[in-house]
């Protein structure tokens, strides 16, 4: 049966046919200047009938996140210049292979990303294609990306995530960056930054999306509803990019604060309040859709500061509640989430955040709750020298790794381990980890 969006959450009303959508857009490709805003189409999803019980994983996640913006774990940069037929020739060689290699390091889950920007590695109603399989925004690859690595890892036993990053648009704001996406006027569908500028703003020097836009939160739902409905995905996650700003690039939403933020006694709270709608509604809709589809969050593994917080962690760093306005504690514990992967990325020495502090404290977190709690492990980190971090060199990096999974395996409310990211599992530098993975996990 089909079903519209509206039934899951407010969307604006459309006022003009598809027919008026597509002539507006015809014309506006023909303007010299791209216009404020157009009415962007929201495509019904189709709901297939599901069992009315939701079916949890039980088994304990070994996972790895497999990153495609700016292509770095996949596609591999030289398949993108070669033959429409030699690439997706080499794509898919290149995925099947690393999926062979992650199933015999004993790899049980891949959390890929689909949504790396405002483009897609799905064909989508609602984004075009991303550049990153073919090096031009909207153009088809000749293939399905999703499906491909759905079909590829079901077929060896391996669950696969699909990894949104919600707000993004660009990863930097140079010129040639706006005049590709000015081009995709034209496309069906365009990129959002020519189809709602008004929506657009800049932080952190790239482009992103303001997250107190109520549309903005419901295009973003569009999204991920499009993908649950289409595909038989395991798991839809959500990065640690809400707000995301830099203080040389702050995102100002100074009008979007006085349009939306009456009531609210700062705009941090406002900012949160914000996060928080979009979390509801993502996991509200996800579940309407699908339920046996998990939905997790991968926040900063701070959540707030004992100094700042007494509820908070025993740390002084960075904390997702007031850098990125994110109150992740909250979602947990309103079973908005059916896990949630803080990225606990500092040794057992680091003073300032230790990872067995921050493990315990999520542990105890979750404790009460069904959310489940797999932890981010620094892989990326492991071989590199550090002055505050020496231990990820110590043979290899190898004891420290083993402290944290040995953590994580001791108690009872850690469900899993995900590994950022998979590219450096092919290093040089973390070879004696890699080895030690596979006698611990390895099939």
């Amino acid at each position: 049966m089909t079903i519209s969006l509206r039934s899951f959450y407010r969307i604006a009303q459309l006022k003009h046919s598809a027919a008026l959508v597509a002539a507006a857009l015809f014309l506006a490709s023909c303007a010299s200047k791209p216009p404020k805003s157009l009415v962007t189409p929201i495509p019904p999803v189709a709901k297939q009938p599901l069992p009315t019980q939701s079916i949890k994983n039980q088994g304990t996640v070994r996972g790895i996140w497999l990153a495609t913006v700016s292509r770095l774990d996949w596609p591999p940069m030289e398949s993108v210049n070669a033959s429409s037929a030699a690439r997706i020739q080499q794509q898919q060689d290149a995925l099947t292979n690393k999926l062979d290699k992650l199933k015999q390091l004993g790899i049980n889950t891949v959390f890929f990303q689909v949504k790396p920007d405002a483009t897609a590695l799905w064909p989508s109603k609602i984004l075009p294609w991303s550049d990153t399989l073919t090096g031009t925004i909207g153009q088809d690859p000749g293939y399905d990306p999703l499906q491909f690595i759905l079909d590829e890892a079901h077929k060896r036993g391996m669950k696969v995530h699909a990894w949104f990053n919600p707000y993004r648009v660009s990863t930097n704001t140079k010129t040639s960056t706006v005049n590709e996406l000015n081009r995709t006027l034209s496309l069906h569908p365009a990129s959002i930054f020519v189809l709602h500028r008004d929506w657009i703003r800049t932080a952190g020097d790239r482009f992103v999306l303001d997250p107190g836009i109520p549309d903005v939160r419901d295009w973003i739902t569009s999204i991920v509803a499009e993908v649950v409905a289409r595909y038989p995905v395991d798991g839809v996650q959500f990065d640690d990019y809400f707000y995301t700003e830099t203080s040389g690039s702050t995102l100002n939403d100074r009008q979007t604060f006085q349009q939306y933020g009456q009531g609210f006694a700062s705009k941090a709270d406002w900012r949160r309040h914000n996060t928080q709608l979009l979390i509801e509604q993502v996991s509200r809709t996800i579940k309407q859709l699908n339920p046996n589809v998990e939905f997790g969050v991968s926040p900063a593994g701070v959540w707030r500061n004992r100094s700042f917080d007494p509820a908070g962690s025993e740390t002084r760093g960075a904390a997702a509640y007031d850098e990125s306005f994110a109150d992740t504690r909250r979602w947990v514990q309103q079973g908005l989430l059916d896990y949630i992967a803080p990225q606990i990325y500092w040794p057992f020495s680091r003073d300032a955040a230790r990872y067995d502090v921050l493990a315990k404290w999520w542990a105890d977190v979750v404790k009460p709750t069904h959310t489940r709690l797999y932890i981010g492990v620094a892989f990326y980190k492991v071989g590199e020298f550090s002055k505050t971090e020496p231990d990820w060199t110590i043979n290899g990096g190898v004891p420290e790794l083993k402290k944290q999974l040995d953590l994580n395996e001791s108690m009872p409310q850690i469900s899993g381990t995900i590994l950022f990211r998979e590219s450096y599992l092919e290093q040089p530098q973390t070879r004696q980890a890699v080895d030690y993975l596979r006698t611990r996990w390895g099939e």
